[in-house]
């Protein structure tokens, strides 16, 4: 059963416990978060990776946080809680329910999460769905930190997303591009549930990511994916469409991230004590 007082901090501590029992044991990790878990998977490496390594702290980690991978996800804004880059206004398919605490689902969930599934397998996963207390989406705010600013990440994006449309994740990638992340972007044709739908597709990814940031000299397993599966989304001159699927919300992004960092940096001068 869930926990309607459960915060956003509770699943950061949770996260980052798990974390730093890896790192202490003087071993990388690289960290993967889907939808929500994103949030909290970014805002859980602070100060774990190797580029804060040079700031003071109290217990030192032995190995470090050295890659995201990002699936159907978000890219956190420092300070923001989780639905305030969306005015505290729920989607369609959610309400919020203040007698019991919880984000209560409208939709149909199967045909929300899991419409790619064979239906009898989505109808189980339906099952396990479990509730999400409200404070954690709407409150902590100050616990939330842009982990992608200091590793790089590789973005797993979702075409047939009806949870998370796929436009306001390219939209996202653009953005965290525009402020200076480091971001590999690939797509695949699924749901909000990759890992369910195209298992082996997810596992080349993070395979791929492993041997890019986690210091791998060996060739990986693809596992018998179809990697034609996998699109990296890039604008072509001579494909128009890809203009539009990719270009203009990539481009969007980019503008709102400059906009997003250069009023960070202003701030931060404005705030400057002497």
């Amino acid at each position: 059963m869930g926990n309607p007082k459960a915060t956003f901090k509770d699943d950061v501590d949770a996260a980052r416990n798990t974390i730093i029992s890896e790192t202490m044991e003087n071993r990388d990790v690289i960290v993967i978060a889907h939808s929500y878990g994103g949030m909290v998977g970014n805002s859980s490496i602070k100060g774990l990776t190797r580029s804060q390594s040079n700031k003071p702290q109290l217990n030192p980690p032995k190995g470090y946080v050295t890659a995201l991978v990002l699936i159907a996800s978000g890219f956190t804004i420092t300070g923001f809680a989780f639905m305030d880059p969306l005015f505290g206004v729920p989607p369609p398919f959610w309400r919020v329910n203040k007698e019991t605490g919880y984000a209560e689902l409208t939709a149909d969930n199967r045909e929300l999460f899991y419409h790619d599934l064979p239906r009898e397998e989505g109808e189980y996963w339906v099952d396990q769905l479990t509730t999400q207390s409200l404070k954690a989406l709407f409150e902590g705010g100050k616990y939330a930190y842009a982990g992608w600013r200091d590793v790089p990440t590789w973005y797993i994006g979702t075409v047939e997303d009806k949870g998370l449309p796929v436009v306001i994740q390219r939209v996202q990638v653009g953005a965290a591009r525009g402020q200076g992340g480091i971001v590999r972007h690939v797509e695949l044709p699924t749901s909000h549930s990759p890992f369910l739908s195209m298992p082996a597709e997810v596992v080349a990814i993070v395979l791929q990511t492993v041997e890019e940031f986690g210091g791998s000299q060996k060739p990986s397993t693809r596992g018998g994916a179809d990697l034609m599966m996998i699109e990296i989304p890039a604008v072509k001159i001579l494909a128009p469409g890809t203009w539009f699927r990719f270009g203009f919300p990539l481009a969007i992004g980019r503008v709102l991230g400059w906009g997003l960092w250069s009023y960070q940096v202003l701030k931060s001068l404005l705030t400057y004590q002497y």
